[in-house]
């Protein structure tokens, strides 16, 4: 393969997963008796731009299409997120009622509610029909397209650019990273301002995050490798933000190379330099990730296997994209884990891909009362367990595998 950046060979390897289906290709009862299409699920890295990637097996259709089972809205501190990302950039770059917002990868129109309650015109990218639908529901206008170029410059040419360009974990989706990162070149408004969210790199490989590696994330970013993309496609970038989303993220903040009229921010270079200080241009930073996910893979089978020797039942919280690469990895499969409780309707009464585990409303825990809750999305395992504190008078116990198994 080649590096989907700059089309060098990536040949230090980083991680390797083994084989699982698409991470939210959720089975019904029908697909049950039917068989699973399953990828290598490999990650390289390219040491000519030091882009972190999986090995292409799958495509962007295959993976991002009418039956993809990811909602933004089931998060509360998502919402609250979201809203305040709404707040801030409104504040900070005087975006009002003669300014366009638009989202790419709008989902099911978690933010774009707050941008249209604002009386702020927007409109929103979305590929996948039902998060689309959902979003429209709340009265926001959205493009059922894949992003990039040509259509950037179709909106350009109807006279639709953006004064705020927003992106939310969704440049690591994107196969070809340079098409869509043109896209916002051409969107954009002359001093307009792009914003992108993505789990940072760094904190993937310090705190053992490997269940976020699956086939929809293309990529695996670091402001290094980041700010060399922007800029061969028209952006730089002018600020950076660390953010607690999804473990540890990034906001960054980018304008036209051509037209932008902000200056640098110290927070640029200083995280740059933090990367480099941590070694990320170099293979010894990639080193040993695969021993770590090794290890916590077996440390969950472990606890799994002894509490069922014990009698005791395990469920899980959450039907998420990172607990199915978990669960994949381990080869954990029904007699150890009988169900998994998730609050989108839209993934009840289906099966997880891979291990088939049947997914159930959140009643189940109420109803059945297991003695330990595995929460598989960890990064909001605080919003689970304050949503959930009951169970503990039930004795129930929450558990969390990464970074490390941990047993509250």
């Amino acid at each position: 393969m080649k590096c989907r950046h700059c089309g060098a060979e990536p040949r230090l390897q980083f991680l390797d997963l083994g084989i699982a289906p698409p991470s939210n290709a959720y089975l019904t009862d029908e697909q049950l008796r039917a068989p699973e299409i399953c990828y290598p699920l490999r990650l390289v890295v390219c040491e000519d731009c030091w882009l972190v990637q999986t090995e292409d097996y799958v495509g962007r259709e295959n993976m991002f299409n009418d039956h993809y089972g990811y909602f933004s809205s089931y998060s509360t501190s998502w919402l609250a997120h979201a809203r305040q990302y709404v707040d801030s950039t409104c504040r900070r770059f005087g975006i009002g009622s003669n300014s366009c917002l638009v989202e790419v990868g709008a989902n099911d129109g978690y933010l774009l509610q707050y941008v249209a309650t604002a009386g702020i015109p927007c409109y929103g990218i979305e590929p996948t029909a039902g998060t689309a639908h959902e979003a429209r529901r709340k009265g926001i206008e959205i493009i059922g397209s894949f992003f990039g170029k040509v259509l950037a410059e179709e909106l350009g040419a109807a006279h639709r650019q953006a004064d705020v360009m927003v992106a939310n974990n969704v440049l690591a989706h994107v196969p070809d990273i340079n098409d869509f990162v043109a896209g916002f070149t051409s969107l954009l408004k002359t001093h307009g301002v792009a914003t992108f969210e993505f789990p940072h790199l760094l904190n993937m490989v310090r705190h053992n995050q490997f269940d976020t590696a699956y086939h929809e994330h293309f990529s695996y970013l670091s402001l290094t490798s980041v700010e060399r993309i922007f800029r061969c496609n028209g952006l730089t970038v002018f600020d950076v933000e660390e953010i607690p989303t999804q473990g540890g993220s990034l906001r960054v903040y980018a304008q036209r190379v051509d037209t932008g009229r902000r200056s640098r921010e110290a927070s640029v270079d200083e995280l740059l330099q933090r990367e480099d200080d941590a070694g990320m241009r170099g293979q010894e930073f990639y080193a040993g990730f695969q021993t770590r996910a090794e290890n916590i893979k077996n440390d969950l089978l472990k606890f799994l296997l002894e509490m069922k020797s014990t009698g005791k039942i395990i469920a899980a919280y959450g039907a998420a994209a990172k607990g199915n690469t978990l669960l994949n990895f381990a080869g954990v499969r029904s007699d150890l884990l009988p169900y998994v409780v998730d609050k989108n309707p839209a993934k009840q009464r289906k099966f997880m891909p891979g291990s088939r585990i049947p997914i159930l409303s959140p009643a189940a825990l109420r109803q059945y009362r297991p003695d330990y809750l595995l929460i598989l999305p960890w990064n909001i395992a605080a919003e689970v367990k304050e949503e959930y504190a009951e169970l503990a008078d039930y004795r129930v116990r929450f558990v969390t595998a990464v970074p490390q198994l941990e047993v509250a």
